[in-house]
């Protein structure tokens, strides 16, 4: 699973940098012009509307349901990876981490039907579990955060806790190993998240005062982006395929007015907001403040409408969303860059996906630093109350009607 998945996600990002990078390129422009995401929308619109309407499992679940671990299927496989490589790479604002859930853990049922091993339902549970685990361990930078996410999500507890987590970590590590020993031996990269943040100095209480704020804000914000994008799920069950086209539209329409009216590059906007977020982080003083509010206002949007129409996973542009908000607010008296990154991360993973120990760890990770730690859990804790006072967002259905296959 993990060599197949280390493959997978090196074959998306090469064909990501092929679009926004060398394209471009070619045609004789140093980044992508403006209007750039308005023809590589059709790729998405067309591809995730034919997986959706003609492969078993719709090329995976609706993403603004969340996280979803339940119901791996081998059957589903090749629409998950057609459907990821449709949307992922062509500036769809949705990450990886959702279709490698998917991916590992069919594969994984697939070979344990090869090796003809006993099909149980605790069987599928752990082999699921494991094969997810190994798939997206090295795309979070650490094996830690896979099976903790995985945990999280999962909702296990008691004996369970241990029957799922041990090999879903076991898994994790030889995922990571796999990763990091095929990225040196073939050169080829999977753009696995990492930030190289500076050592904040001590946290005062203008640091823990600020976060709590910024953590309540934007819960509520985040809030309303996931409301909003199942809303739009809503809106595409009895009518899938229009749907799904007006809201590939309206994203790149929103990519295409930043660029427009900042004169920065339409990918920064664009795509899950990975490589913009380690650019964000290695000198957040290129990043004006009329450019943070631009990409918070625009991405946010175009976050919205791929949550509840198109195929990808809701972490990444959470992550560069709470990270780009840090840093617009990181001038506050008394506050800092490193502690309002953090805070700001940890508060809009937890409340886009609702598992609190998954985003203080993931974040803590990315930070580094331990120092921030205490403004991490708190921006989490507070995120996930306000959160959980607000009123519930409907649940999003199915995206179109199941096909014969399934």
């Amino acid at each position: 699973m993990s060599l197949l998945a280390f493959f997978f996600l090196a074959g998306l990002h090469e064909l990501e940098r092929l679009i926004w990078v060398t394209w471009p390129h070619d045609a004789g422009w140093a980044d992508p012009p403006w209007w750039w995401p308005l023809p590589m929308a059709v790729v998405p619109a067309v591809g995730v509307t034919l997986v959706a309407r003609y492969l078993p499992g719709q090329g995976g679940h609706v993403p603004a349901a969340g996280l979803q671990l339940g119901g791996a299927s081998k059957a589903a496989v090749p629409g998950v990876v057609l459907a990821a490589a449709c949307a992922l790479p062509w500036g769809v604002v949705l990450g990886p981490e959702a279709p490698l859930i998917a991916l590992g853990g069919g594969l994984a049922l697939l070979f344990r039907d090869l090796a003809r091993a006993p099909a149980t339902k605790a069987s599928n549970t752990l082999m699921a579990a494991a094969g997810s685990s190994a798939a997206i361990s090295a795309i979070f930078g650490n094996p830690l955060v896979g099976a903790v996410l995985l945990m999280e999500a999962a909702g296990v507890g008691g004996p369970q806790l241990f029957a799922v987590l041990l090999p879903a970590l076991l898994a994790s590590g030889i995922g990571a190993i796999v990763f990091t020993g095929f990225g040196r031996w073939t050169g080829l990269h999977t753009g696995s998240l990492s930030l190289h943040l500076p050592e904040p100095p001590q946290l005062d209480i203008g640091d823990v005062a600020w976060s709590v704020l910024i953590a309540a804000a934007l819960a509520v914000a985040m809030h309303a982006t996931i409301a909003l994008g199942r809303r739009t799920a809503t809106m595409a069950t009895p009518l899938p395929w229009p749907v799904i086209a007006l809201c590939t539209a309206a994203m790149a329409g929103c990519v295409t007015l930043y660029a427009a009216a900042t004169g920065r590059s339409p990918a920064e906007a664009a795509l899950s907001g990975q490589s913009a977020l380690a650019g964000l982080a290695e000198d957040p003083h290129a990043w004006p403040a009329g450019a943070l509010i631009a990409v918070l206002a625009f991405k946010g949007a175009a976050y919205a409408v791929s949550l509840g129409s198109l195929r990808g996973g809701p972490i990444f542009p959470a992550l560069f969303l709470g990270g780009a908000a840090g840093v617009l607010l990181a001038p506050l008296p008394g506050y800092g860059v490193v502690p309002a990154m953090a805070a700001g991360m940890a508060a809009a993973s937890c409340a886009a996906l609702r598992l609190p120990v998954s985003s203080v760890v993931l974040v803590a990770l990315l930070v580094g630093h331990t120092d921030a730690l205490p403004v991490i859990i708190l921006a989490a804790v507070v995120s996930l109350v306000t959160t959980e006072l607000l009123p519930p967002a409907p649940r999003p259905g199915r995206t179109s009607a199941p096909t014969a296959a399934q």
